[in-house]
């Protein structure tokens, strides 16, 4: 309706549509990629041991660090490929606001001592954003095997 009223065609409408879903598409893989970097270096670089006892230091059941690593990689890994993103995109909102919470106390900058909450906040945004509107329709894979057990709200 908007677009008739400025007289817009058909056309127009498309490429301001497609602009779009690139758009979310490039958000969604960047999304994906940051989760799939974050899983990495916990499993690479801190180990998953290392990564269980930083969480059991900061007072988090050991399970919660072999929940946010697989979140993170089988998340990222999903977002970069657009499978079932709105899924994997909700399903890493706990993850980041959790982030996010955890480093309130450090001040509000990522580069604050401790890490700060801005960035995990962020993130948290993005996540809810691809949520809401999906994977957009470039570089993706088609592939939404969850969808037949999923309410409509949450498919891709």
């Amino acid at each position: 309706m908007y677009h008739r009223k400025l007289g817009l065609g058909k056309s127009m409408k498309s490429d301001i549509s497609n602009k779009k879903s690139l758009g979310i598409s490039i958000i969604r893989i960047h999304l994906g990629i940051i989760l799939l970097a974050h899983g990495w270096l916990k499993v690479s670089v801190f180990t998953v041991l290392g990564t269980v006892g930083y969480f059991s230091s900061i007072g988090l059941p050991p399970i919660v660090a072999y929940l946010v690593i697989f979140g993170e990689l089988v998340g990222g890994f999903a977002l970069v490929l657009g499978i079932q993103t709105r899924l994997a995109s909700a399903l890493t909102v706990p993850i980041l606001f959790g982030a996010a919470a955890m480093n309130s106390g450090n001040g509000w900058l990522h580069s604050s001592t401790g890490g700060g909450w801005e960035y995990a906040a962020s993130l948290t945004v993005i996540a809810c954003a691809i949520a809401i509107s999906g994977s957009g329709q470039y570089l993706r894979i088609n592939i939404n095997p969850l969808n037949r057990f999923l309410p409509s709200f949450i498919k891709n």
